[in-house]
């Protein structure tokens, strides 16, 4: 792979997949059992070149160097492909605009008529960060569609379901590749779509085709923010393009993420304009991430296939606004309000999807409501505008998408082997039947709750760090200076004086939210929402690997001795009860053994692989500091307003603690209410009163867009037919009858007899010549 260079590598990345989903339409139904291998090639090819990406930009970036978290130089590579389109004289930028002041030469600066072209190249950027984020997509790509080879064998869409598999790993290459946020948004859209089709792949089940088109409408606003903030960039700074460009009278033009503007500490704006940009990006972030107040598309997407719903949440789609928010870095940067915003949200939705995950009873919906949460918590991360809090986010997304896919297809294998039952009411004490399946959703449920030294450990302390900066900076100040002080890697624990200590923000307009008193505020949120993550990720897991053995009928069960009943079994989350039981109490009778309802291998080598990094990638990263360092050198990390808020790297001790005290009251709680107990007995969340009902029904926020935006758009859409029909339609209808009154009147003359044709005829001569006398004598 050495003969290739570094810009034909990175078109390969999203090229190999679109390949293959091509190949995929054209030959699926002729390959049949075969139709996975042309996608499933190409998604195994993209992901071995980007793995040389990233190790080729790693070693541009160069190793890191002790506990200081050093300024290291920005490191890029821009591949234009074409020229898209290009419009002269298209835009005149006001006097003192960002797009005028960039400008390097003086005679530029003064000129009364600054007229831009609009050029819009296929660029492609190799960074850290798209580096970072085309590994992760592509080799959690590869591993989902493995999986799917064994959970989809059977299913007559399977060509279908492969190309989609390919085009949406394309997509979300593309999305992150990208060197232009009108491509951006082009990416973001096809993102969309792909999740659309994916998650209405069984469209002829009304749930999944009304679960597909809630994604769709919800992401719409989100999107609609973005286009917006495409066109408010466009007018501010006079380009799209993330780098630098040279004109054709050979001025360099600064790109919004340029190394020219990144090297002004005054080229981005703030005020209004800045801030509106800032939360209209935020805004297309909550959309495609699933963040209050556009979540509500995110669990009811669980109706597609679950190698899908593996897809869409660990490793592309819901990803992509916390891509967008860090590639944005330096726009934020300028707006602390609007940052403060992110967090806000964040960490709002993370506890609030954290207190509705408690109470779930469908495997796939808990941890779809885990997602949201996880997902809140790297908002929360990325409002800091700390680098710390860049890069803890980024770290969080990489073991979320190892630990997340791991889950999901773990429910996936428990969904095939239980006959397409979901609902952990309805089975129990699947270790003993599953135990590939068992062990390794315990590993991924570990690392999603935060126990060391399992991967989400580490990268949810990061996040915890991050915010406990900004809520009690003199504490952080203090004992980094300390760590600098040697420039080793040092264990910190805060001294309760400094904890206290506090700066005062000045309160002007939005900014005032990005006070410590904020950020203390979302500290201890955060911290709950891992007691809760802890609750029912280890709810989940007690209830379906614990207490006796039941499966519900119609299981996959291969191997065995013995016999299943179904007794008392649930049909969904209403808890009503849908089979009787068959010769049993929902245990394994027989001759004492058990039957085998483990995967086939197909499905367990995936949940194995990713069993690995779900263990030990934080660990890894944490101790050599080596991810932090990587993505520091994206060029957007090295904007003064972020670069200067670097700090060294350490690990701290204080809040280690605090957050494993959390997740070890939040499992010791689950356990005294499931662990052992059947699923289908009183659940622990009885004691929770009034507040189960509304955990369950969502904090009703279906209810209100209900009551608020669907309600009164179908009755405006009922007063809109109703003119359409009668009065758009009556008026045309109208028009129309005139012609043909006309036409009846007329028609009473054509009686068909000569005489009167005749006499009509004669008439008409005498009016001739009457006419023509008249005109004579005047």
């Amino acid at each position: 792979m050495q003969e290739f260079s570094p810009s034909t590598l990175l078109v390969l990345v999203p090229l190999l997949p679109l390949v293959g989903a091509i190949l995929t339409v054209l030959l699926g139904h002729t390959l049949g059992a075969k139709a996975h291998l042309p996608a499933m090639a190409g998604i195994a090819a993209a992901a071995v070149v980007a793995i040389a990406l990233l190790v080729a930009t790693a070693r541009d970036v160069g190793p890191a160097h002790g506990a200081h978290a050093e300024a290291v130089r920005p490191v890029e590579m821009i591949s234009t492909l074409w020229q898209w389109a290009s419009f002269d004289a298209a835009y005149t930028p006001p006097a003192g605009s960002p797009a005028t002041d960039a400008r390097l030469t003086p005679h530029d600066l003064a000129a009364a008529e600054d007229v831009r072209s609009f050029s819009l190249p296929v660029a492609l950027r190799l960074d850290p960060l798209t580096a970072t984020m085309l590994t992760i997509i592509t080799c959690v790509g590869l591993l989902v569609a493995i999986y799917s080879v064994g959970y989809m064998h059977d299913d007559p869409g399977y060509p279908r379901f492969f190309a989609l598999v390919a085009m949406f790993v394309f997509s979300m290459s593309m999305l992150v590749a990208a060197s232009n946020f009108l491509l951006v948004y082009v990416f973001w859209e096809a993102v969309g779509a792909c999740s659309y089709l994916l998650i209405g792949f069984w469209f002829t089940k009304p749930e999944a085709a009304r679960a597909a088109k809630k994604a769709f409408l919800v992401n719409r606003v989100g999107d609609f923010g973005l286009a917006i903030a495409v066109f408010l960039l466009w007018m501010t700074y006079g380009t799209l393009d993330f780098h630098d460009t040279i004109s054709s009278d050979g001025v360099i033009m600064p790109g919004i993420l340029g190394q020219t503007r990144l090297a002004d500490a005054a080229g981005y704006v703030g005020g209004a304009v800045g801030t509106a940009i800032c939360l209209l990006l935020l805004l297309a972030a909550c959309g495609k991430s699933a963040q209050l107040p556009l979540h509500v598309w995110l669990p009811d997407a669980m109706e597609g296939p679950t190698p899908a719903s593996a897809l869409i949440h660990a490793a592309t789609m819901v990803t992509a606004g916390i891509y967008l928010i860090t590639r944005s870095a330096p726009l934020f940067a300028a707006c602390p309000g609007a940052l403060t915003m992110v967090s806000i949200v964040g960490a709002t939705t993370a506890l609030v999807a954290a207190l509705i995950g408690t109470v779930q009873n469908d495997l796939k919906r808990v941890l779809a409501y885990s997602t949201i949460s996880q997902l809140g918590y790297m908002f929360a991360s990325l409002g800091t505008g700390t680098l710390l809090g860049f890069t803890a986010a980024i770290f969080h997304l990489l073991t979320h998408a190892c630990f997340k896919a791991l889950l999901f297809l773990g429910a996936g294998s428990v969904m095939h082997a239980m006959g397409g039952v979901i609902d952990m009411r309805r089975f129990g004490g699947l270790r003993r039947v599953m135990p590939i399946t068992a062990a390794t959703f315990f590993v991924g449920a570990a690392a999603l709750a935060g126990v060391a030294p399992f991967a989400g450990f580490f990268s949810k302390d990061e996040i915890l760090a991050a915010l406990h900066s900004k809520g009690w900076p003199a504490a952080h100040g203090d004992h980094h200076a300390a760590a600098a002080s040697d420039g080793s890697f040092q264990l910190i624990a805060f001294s309760p004086e400094a904890a206290h200590a506090t700066v005062t923000a000045p309160a002007v307009g939005l900014d005032a939210l990005d006070r410590p008193e904020t950020w203390q505020i979302l500290f201890w949120m955060s911290l709950v929402t891992a007691g809760l993550t802890a609750f029912y990720t280890f709810r989940a897991v007690f209830m379906t690997f614990t207490g006796p053995t039941r499966v519900p009928e119609g299981a996959h069960g291969h191997g065995g001795h013995g016999d299943h009943g179904g007794h008392g079994d649930h049909a969904d989350d209403g808890g009503h009860g849908s089979h009787g039981g068959h010769g049993g109490h929902g245990g394994h009778g027989g001759h004492g053994g058990h039957e085998s309802y483990e995967s086939p291998s197909a499905m367990t080598w995936p949940l194995m692989i990713l069993a690995i990094p779900s263990a030990l990638v934080g660990w890894l990263l944490f101790s050599t500091n080596w991810l932090a360092h990587f993505l520091s050198a994206t060029p957007s990390l090295t904007a003064p307003a972020v670069a200067a808020t670097a700090t060294p790297h350490v690990f701290h001790m204080n809040l280690a603690i605090q957050g494993t005290l959390a997740a070890a009251i939040g499992i010791v709680v689950a356990a005294i209410g499931h662990l052992g107990r059947r699923s289908d007995g009183p659940q622990l969340e009885r004691f929770l009163g009034p507040l189960q009902t509304l955990f369950a029904n969502k904090f009703y926020f279906d209810q209100i867009y209900s009551a608020l935006i669907v309600k009164p758009l179908e009755g405006l859409a009922l007063v809109a037919a109703l003119f359409d029909r009668h009065v758009i339609d009556g008026t045309v209808d109208a028009i129309a009858r005139i012609p043909v009154a006309l036409g009846g009147i007329v028609r009473r003359s054509q009686s068909g007899l000569l005489q009167r044709y005749a006499l009509v005829g004669v008439m008409g001569v005498l009016a001739i010549v009457v006419l023509l006398t008249w005109q004579l004598r005047g």
